[in-house]
């Protein structure tokens, strides 16, 4: 399926010195990740597995872990500031009994049987398992910045009616233009976790409070909206290099539905609620790593 973490491909995080300010408080509420149709019975676990194997999100699933390579740096920091072991704990945060531990609990109370059909029967088609293959790929891409430089290479090189077909499938990936908030609800939530931690600030109130913190993040939705969408369309231009017009054509008609929008408003809202959630207890489990010193 067609997942593009926008939390790596938009990151622009707040300075820091004004991460330096951060005081601790409250952890924000709850991403508001789905809304479960009234029609239609509740799927089993076996057919979950399935689904998430033929649509690809299990692989979106994996690449979750990716972005914990970005947690030093939206506090300010660098990886080395949390000691050797970082690396150890990261991949234990987002470890894939964590993550799809979650998604399977959340798919099995939201998504329903019919939803589910509808959008394993187009990923089970040919060009349903071609597409899954080439994002399979591009989810796994750890030189994000050279793959946008790809891109945008292609980007320039491509006629006006190919064009016109990314700019079509990037609008159908994000109907709700959601992408921007999502982002910054990951943001405040792993903050606010680091800040009441005592990663930031001293951790024991003061300073900014989480108003004054999403205050301070919308005044830059704008560069982040506008990095956000140029980063999205040079992926896609390598993701589906290979993949005809016409077929980029046919993805963008079923991805416009009535039922697949539904299906990928609930995954994408999945994926960013479990990636605030991992964020969240990430942030505990680095304020007991100093360089030197394991956990």
């Amino acid at each position: 399926m067609l997942f593009w973490n926008e939390f790596r491909v938009g990151r622009v995080v707040i300075s820091a010195v004004a991460v330096a300010l951060l005081a601790g408080g409250a952890i924000g509420p709850t991403v508001a990740w789905a809304q479960t149709s009234e029609q239609g019975a509740a799927v089993t676990q076996e057919r979950l597995e399935a689904f998430l194997e033929v649509t690809g999100f299990d692989v979106a699933l994996k690449s979750i872990g990716l972005s914990a390579r970005d947690a030093p740096a939206m506090l300010g920091m660098q990886a080395e500031d949390f000691g050797a072991d970082w690396s150890r704990v990261a991949d234990q945060v987002f470890a894939p009994e964590a993550v799809n531990g979650m998604a399977y609990e959340i798919l099995a109370q939201t998504l329903t049987d019919d939803l589910l059909a509808h959008a394993a029967g187009f990923y089970a088609s040919d060009l349903g398992q071609r597409l899954v293959a080439v994002e399979n790929v591009s989810h796994m891409v750890e030189d994000d910045e050279a793959q946008r430089t790809e891109g945008a290479a292609l980007l320039a090189a491509a006629d006006p009616d190919r064009r016109a077909a990314l700019d079509r499938l990037v609008a159908a990936i994000d109907a709700n233009s959601t992408g921007v908030a999502a982002v910054r609800e990951v943001q405040v939530r792993f903050l606010m976790a680091a800040s009441a931690a005592g990663i930031l600030g001293n951790g024991e109130g003061g300073g900014f409070d989480e108003a004054t913190l999403r205050a301070l993040l919308a005044e830059q939705d704008a560069e982040l909206r506008e990095t956000m969408a140029a980063n999205t369309l040079n992926t896609v231009a390598v993701t589906y290099r290979d993949i005809s017009l016409k077929d980029l054509n046919a993805y963008s008609e079923a991805l416009e539905t009535p039922q697949m929008r539904q299906v990928y408003e609930l995954m994408n809202a999945i994926q960013f609620e479990i990636m605030a959630n991992r964020f969240e207890v990430l942030a505990v489990k680095m304020a007991d790593l100093h360089p030197g010193q394991a956990l």
